[in-house]
């Protein structure tokens, strides 16, 4: 069961937002909206969190990397938390997709 973590965020704004006006009836009461070309994303996230299983002692797992001292001319870093060379990509994602329908995939760094 996933659960909203997180707020909206705007993308794809034009400029400016044209707006569409929409009325309709709330308890006998006319009410007008102001509906805009802006969109909202919903971050979701599973019960009891992301992260399975990953250096959970720590209060916050954050990993840094310098593109330059990359061995390979592409490297993929996990983005589905199931690695077992977590932070790199091990393909644990494509398990994990076709047992939940998701589409995760890793983060490409390009040197």
């Amino acid at each position: 069961m996933a659960s909203i973590i997180g707020v909206g965020i705007p993308f794809g704004l034009s400029s400016p937002p044209h707006a569409l006006k929409t009325s309709t009836r709330v308890g006998g009461v006319a009410t007008q909206f102001s509906h805009s070309t802006r969109r909202m994303v919903a971050v979701k996230a599973e019960v009891g969190g992301i992260n399975p299983e990953i250096r959970k002692s720590e209060d916050k797992v954050v990993d840094s990397v310098v593109v330059t001292e990359l061995a390979k001319p592409v490297t993929p870093y996990c983005r589905c938390w199931r690695s077992g060379t977590f932070p790199l990509c091990d393909g644990s994602h494509v398990k994990h997709n076709k047992a939940t329908g998701d589409n995760v995939g890793p983060l490409l760094l390009k040197k």
